[in-house]
């Protein structure tokens, strides 16, 4: 068997999004799984919209994602000169040829086809005149297709693929500037670049049938084609950025581990029995073409969160600590008044969704609270607790050594001198030194607050309080 050569092909006109995301891993595990070369190259013809800065959002999410590639990046751009040889010699072998009807009398025969109810193409006009050169119009060039008979290929997704070519028309494959279309480019590239199998979105699969046709202009084996579906909302429609189609650097930005993303999208369409949870490496050796579903995949933005906590569960700690470091700097949050930021990140790390929400639950350990959550306060800096807070703040100021097991200590004491529950001094507690509700054990999260911060805050609470109750709150 020959080696198996994957691409991935991305227009440089905008961001890397969750749809070329998936097509590249599908191409990356292939290859992977077989052995084979990963290409990367950049559909930049279009001159007008590609930019360098897209270009750079690809290759970082890429590298983000530790998706690597065996040769590239590939710039079309770079390769003008070779499409205008294989262009020069379409011409010469009567495979192509000139074409000087102008927008206007292309728009014309559409509108008669459509009144006429013909599917609109192309006529065909200039495929034999001997001379069709008009002053002042600049020509494109058209591929000559074949008229009659089938154009078949077959998928490794969709089976099957047969379409006449009387249903096709003589496409431009050069525009009148010279530049080659994507459809021309496409098959010199993957010709030269010895692609042997093209992965894609389905929304490629009306190109495929004009694709093999130049294939075979050229006389080149045609590579094995596998159209995956395509991705779509929660609510069945063609995914879009309320339904979270961002740049996947976002996910990144928002939180979202790059093993999360990977585990994610491969699930977008393709299954290994029962499996929900994959390392790379059984991503690379379970992928398999053959069990990528025909039906389009739902994007679900719950489960990508659920899967982000489960694998910032799993993370190193040292890793995770970085992270959150990284999050909370950018914030303009210091670290050097706070506890141990890895001491943070296993108090919390089960309890967030996302790296985001890591270090949002983590700044009231390196910062004050601000104003507290309104339903916590209401719900619990009370009157009622104020003497269990009181009493507390001062056993607090007499412990010498600063634990959670002493402060678990002096927590059951003040439970059992007021007769109470734990419940009713912890939850106060928790709303005092970090403004909300929901915190760790309350006695770990003190241990990592620290004493002088938390009975600071202890007097805070009680303000609050005594305001509330003055106010007749």
């Amino acid at each position: 068997m020959s080696l198996i050569r994957t691409r991935f092909a991305p227009s440089p006109t905008g961001y890397l999004h969750i749809g070329g995301v998936r097509t590249a891993l599908f191409s990356w595990l292939y290859a992977r799984h077989h052995g084979g070369q990963f290409i990367l190259r950049m559909e930049d013809t279009d001159c007008e919209r590609s930019t360098q800065a897209s270009v750079d959002t690809i290759l970082e999410g890429l590298n983000w994602l530790g998706l690597d590639y065996d040769d590239g990046p590939i710039f079309q751009s770079d390769r003008v000169d070779r499409y205008r040889e294989v262009l020069g010699r379409f011409l010469e072998q009567g495979l192509a040829y000139h074409c000087y009807c102008t927008p206007e009398e292309l728009d014309a025969v559409r509108e008669e086809q459509r009144a006429q109810n013909i599917k609109p193409r192309y006529n065909r006009k200039c495929r034999d005149e001997i001379d069709p050169a008009r002053p002042g119009v600049e020509p494109v060039i058209r591929f000559r297709n074949p008229i009659e008979g089938p154009v078949v290929f077959e998928d490794l997704v969709r089976g099957r693929i047969s379409i006449r070519n009387e249903e096709l028309d003589d496409l431009v494959i050069a525009r009148g500037d010279g530049t080659p279309t994507y459809n021309f480019a496409v098959v010199v590239d993957d010709i030269d670049m010895g692609i042997t199998h093209v992965i894609r979105g389905d929304d490629h699969v009306n190109n495929t049938p004009r694709q093999v046709n130049i294939f075979n202009a050229l006389d080149a084996p045609l590579p094995v084609f596998a159209h995956v579906p395509m991705i779509i909302g929660s609510d069945g429609q063609r995914l879009s950025k309320r339904h979270g189609a961002v740049s996947v650097l976002e996910y990144r930005d928002q939180g979202f581990l790059p093993e999360t993303m990977r585990n994610y999208l491969v699930r977008l369409g393709w299954s290994h029995g029962d499996q929900e949870i994959f390392s790379l490496e059984e991503m690379i050796e379970f992928f398999d073409l053959a069990q990528v579903n025909r039906a389009a995949s739902a994007f679900d933005a719950d489960k990508l969160k659920w899967l982000n906590q489960h694998y910032i569960k799993e993370a190193d700690g040292e890793r995770l600590t970085r992270l959150l470091c990284q999050r909370l700097q950018e914030r303009g949050i210091s670290l050097s008044d706070g506890p141990q930021p890895s001491a943070v990140v296993e108090a919390l790390r089960e309890r967030a969704q996302t790296l985001d929400e890591l270090a949002d639950k983590s700044l009231y350990f390196y910062q004050d609270i601000g104003d507290y959550d309104e339903g916590a306060a209401k719900k619990h800096l009370r009157p009622v607790a104020g003497p269990l807070l009181k009493d507390i703040r001062q056993r607090f100021s007499n412990i010498d050594v600063w634990t959670a097991q002493t402060i678990h200590t002096q927590l059951q004491a003040c439970v059992e001198t007021h007769d109470s529950k734990l419940g009713k001094i912890a939850q106060p507690l928790r709303v005092a030194v970090s403004g909300t509700a929901a915190t760790p054990p309350i006695d770990e999260t003190l241990a990592l607050v620290g004493q002088d911060k938390t009975l600071q805050r202890i007097s805070g609470a009680l303000d609050f309080i005594a305001a509330r109750e003055a106010r007749g709150a």
